[in-house]
């Protein structure tokens, strides 16, 4: 008997060698995904601030009330604005140059032409004013903001409230087309039905209306914080969030902050860490068979050649960058003192960051898009409230922190998110590499047309994603 048992326990113990080990591993592997993913919910710490002139007042508690604001000029700021313009200097461009060495001066001269002789400041402050404008007091200083809300809303209709953020050289007025699109959808051909929204859209601290900080150290974090105290202040608990550029780093702290005050949050630029090894072996092998490193068809058209498209692109378009970045106050103040040189700075950004084939174009493609009445509006703001130079020094302030820009990534975003990838955006993000910041990725979307700016130039394909991401959202 004890012959016939060995094949049995012998069978047994290589059984128990194959399956101990294997309920080990398995209970281990739990046990550490549970401990990353715990490690992997940490949020962003709130903190507090404060951005005033002087110190933070001891006792005084700061005044919360929200205060009706209306954007007004006056006879001597468009008086002082045209002699800045006859008395401006232009550098004769080089032949056949194009947009390739910044600004072509032959085209500057004509829209500084109609800026001095066509262009109706007071007719565009007119237009700013035509939604309800508000200011109100958070850390110190004065923000300031739009609130639109739906003039119908159909029995039974949830209207969802949404937070959106503009970035550099933008403002609050890129979202002037889409507003409408959002708030009164019906009325615009978007019969979308279940969504409509109100719409809240901040300017960044030290951009246009809102006051610039007193204090070092404003960074994207402090700007997501203020503007969760302004969501709150509003009355609102839970709210969507969207945002490209500065708004999508602002935003997708405002994420990683208080996910559960965030419904949701869509994009249309994504902010990822920096470079790994893992994504350089993306890169090389996704050249050859995209399938097998998870890109897309799409993807490897709008990511190769990737030393043209994700390098000398990139150098080409971040000069800027990297002043603004380390000496912003130096090249501000020239810019700050001058409008045709704040005008080539900024519109220089709305030509080759629609399009990089506009380089190529004498007059930049600017008009092909947007019309100069829209341009020199955004423009205007900066200029009226010389706010140019605290806009820049936003970015000493985050990239001094965090020179890859990709601080935050190692707290994922939890929340629903969706993101519109636009085809001539400066850099494309797959839904790969999206992932593994974003872990909760609702909708990703290739957009069939449009650049960086994307609400001030395709208000209606964007209008469109918001949508159709919220809808799934709310239906989950």
């Amino acid at each position: 008997r004890t012959i016939l048992c060995l094949p049995r326990s012998f069978e047994y113990s290589q059984t128990n060698a194959v399956l101990v080990p294997a309920a080990a591993l398995g209970v281990g592997g739990m046990l550490i995904y549970w401990l990353r993913s715990r490690h992997g919910m940490k949020t962003i710490e709130m903190g507090d601030g404060w951005w005033g002139a002087g110190e933070k007042p001891l006792k005084e508690k700061e005044v919360e009330s929200i205060r009706p604001f209306k954007i007004e000029t006056s006879d001597k700021e468009i008086e002082d604005l045209h002699h800045r313009l006859d008395q401006a200097r232009f550098t004769p461009s080089l032949e056949g140059a194009a947009f390739q060495y910044g600004f072509n001066s032959i085209y500057l001269q004509k829209v500084v032409a109609y800026w001095r002789n066509q262009f109706d400041w007071r007719k565009q402050v007119e237009i700013l004013n035509k939604y309800p404008h508000f200011q109100t007091t958070i850390e110190g200083i004065d923000i300031h903001f739009i609130h639109v809300k739906p003039s119908y809303v159909p029995h039974g209709r949830a209207v969802q409230p949404l937070l959106m953020v503009h970035g550099w050289p933008g403002s609050f007025y890129e979202f002037y087309k889409i507003i409408p699109l959002l708030t009164e959808p019906a009325g615009h051909g978007l019969n979308e039905g279940d969504v409509v929204f109100e719409v809240i859209c901040p300017s960044i601290p030290g951009y246009g209306f809102s006051e610039a900080p007193h204090k070092k150290g404003f960074d994207a974090i402090a700007a997501a914080r203020i503007f969760h105290k302004l969501m709150n202040r509003l009355g609102f608990k839970e709210y969507y969030l969207q945002g490209g550029d500065w708004g999508s780093r602002i935003t997708t702290d405002m994420a990683r902050m208080l996910p559960q005050s965030v419904k949701g949050l869509h994009l249309n630029l994504v902010f990822i860490g920096s470079r790994t090894l893992g994504k350089m072996i993306s890169v090389m092998l996704g050249a050859y068979v995209p399938w097998l490193v998870g890109l897309t068809r799409e993807d490897a058209q709008r990511m190769y050649p990737f030393m043209q498209k994700g390098i000398y692109d990139l150098l080409q378009e971040s000069g800027y960058l990297h002043i603004q970045a380390t000496k912003p106050d130096t090249a501000g103040c020239g810019l700050n003192d001058s409008p045709v040189g704040l005008a080539a700075y900024i519109l220089e950004k709305f030509s080759t960051w629609t399009d990089k084939a506009f380089r190529q174009k004498d007059d930049g493609g600017l008009e092909s898009k947007y019309s100069l009445d829209e341009l020199l509006t955004n423009v205007m703001i900066y200029w009226v409230t010389s706010s140019i130079v605290s806009s820049m020094r936003f970015y000493k302030e985050n990239i001094s922190k965090d020179p890859s820009l990709s601080g935050g990534s190692r707290v994922g975003v939890y929340v629903p998110t969706g993101i519109a990838a636009f085809p001539h955006e400066i850099a494309h993000t797959p839904r790969a590499w999206a992932k593994d910041n974003f872990k909760n990725i609702i909708t990703f979307s290739y957009m069939p047309r449009g650049g960086h700016f994307a609400a001030f130039e395709e208000p209606k394909l964007l209008a469109q994603d918001i949508m159709q991401f919220v809808r799934k959202v709310e239906r989950l």
